[in-house]
């Protein structure tokens, strides 16, 4: 845990009010975040049965804009801007020619001549460079990692919160709206990180504040709680979806991590394309499955994955899952192992083997719909 103020991390636009409200603190991708605050297994399942309020405004945000943004932005990254329309975002990839991944991210289709980037936060100026180093000319990308918050608000009590605030509910999955809170800019989607119905909010940076202590107001009175990191990771991890450094890497391919449905394979060019076709085409080496433990024991990620002496795999994320009650984790497995759901394998943990059963994430069922 880090001490609130270490001037070694940076701070997020809210920091005073999670002071307030008593969180604890850790670093990650360089910026001091919440960890929890009335701890990560109450905010955990406030999220899967009422809703929770997490700030994420440690996530990167890019605006690239100019005549045919939107087609060079798609000639770039992994998945098929013409799938979507403005007013709609979408899951996509930033990958090296080698096929590994810089960033995952989301792009928010705003017209043909601007794309609103979202990446992580350690990555942001990784995908940033990568985009200036080839944009044609009339084409800018410019870095806004600190002109807007991001929040995410989520569980099935997610449109009552918003709907309180007078805040846009009425829209599909991955579409957005622009609106207004007491004056002032946000912008809408309805997205999430959590495996629940949900959105995520992106109001102006100095605007933040005001609008989360009044989201948090809304979400108690709905019999949530504000929710950090820690219920984050549990809840994601539940879902299976990819953490970058865990389940992405620069060498962790999409094919890999089972982030196939993230790539356009018919467009005509996109980062990383030939290398990809061949891996998918030839099988990848090895492929993400989920394992949930059989015996007591909590998973961690990097722990060898064996059947019999044979090593076939490694942990890519591991927790206890509040809602299943045992150890879960994520795992790369050989693909020559022949591995299949249902099949036990153990896990070394500390030099213990802890029994574990191959499964297809996600590992609860998910309602994002």
């Amino acid at each position: 845990m880090s001490e609130p103020g270490d001037a070694n991390l940076l701070q997020g636009p809210i920091h005073d009010v999670h002071v307030e409200l008593g969180a604890k603190f850790a670093p990650f991708g360089g910026w001091e975040m919440p960890v929890s605050y009335a701890g990560t297994v109450t905010e955990h399942t406030a999220v899967r049965t009422s809703v929770g309020v997490f700030d994420v405004s440690h996530l990167g945000k890019a605006t690239v804009a100019g005549p045919g943004a939107a087609a060079f932005v798609n000639s770039a990254l992994t998945n098929d801007l013409g799938r979507i329309r403005p007013g709609k975002a979408q899951y996509t990839l930033c990958c090296t020619p080698e096929g590994g991944v810089i960033d995952d991210l989301i792009a928010y289709y705003v017209s043909d001549d601007e794309i609103f980037l979202v990446p992580n936060a350690a990555n942001t100026a990784a995908v940033v460079a990568a985009l200036r180093t080839v944009a044609p000319e009339g084409i800018t990308i410019t870095d806004e990692h600190r002109e807007y918050a991001v929040f995410a608000v989520q569980g099935p009590k997610s449109t009552q919160v918003l709907a309180a605030l007078g805040l846009p509910t009425e829209m599909e999955y991955m579409a957005y709206a622009d609106s207004q809170w007491q004056g002032h800019p946000v912008r809408v989607c309805r997205t999430g990180y959590t495996g629940e119905h949900g959105y995520e909010l992106l109001p102006r940076w100095d605007d933040a504040p005001d609008l989360f202590r009044a989201l948090v107001t809304q979400v108690r009175a709905a019999g949530g709680e504000p929710a950090g990191l820690g219920a984050r990771d549990t809840l994601r991890t539940e879902m299976g979806y990819p953490l970058h450094g865990h389940e992405l890497s620069l060498d962790i391919s999409p094919v890999q991590a089972r982030a196939g449905w993230a790539v356009g394979w018919k467009k005509p060019e996109f980062w990383g394309k030939s290398t990809l076709e061949q891996e998918k085409s030839a099988g990848p080496r090895r492929i993400l499955m989920g394992l949930r433990a059989l015996d007591r024991g909590v998973l961690r990620q990097g722990q060898t994955v064996l059947r019999g002496d044979e090593t076939v795999g490694e942990t890519t994320s591991g927790t206890f899952s509040p809602t299943l009650e045992v150890g879960i984790a994520l795992a790369l497995l050989n693909t020559d192992s022949g591995l299949e759901p249902g099949d036990e394998v153990h896990v070394d943990v500390r030099g213990r083997r802890l029994r574990a059963e191959v499964v297809r994430p996600p590992f609860v069922t998910p309602h994002t719909s």
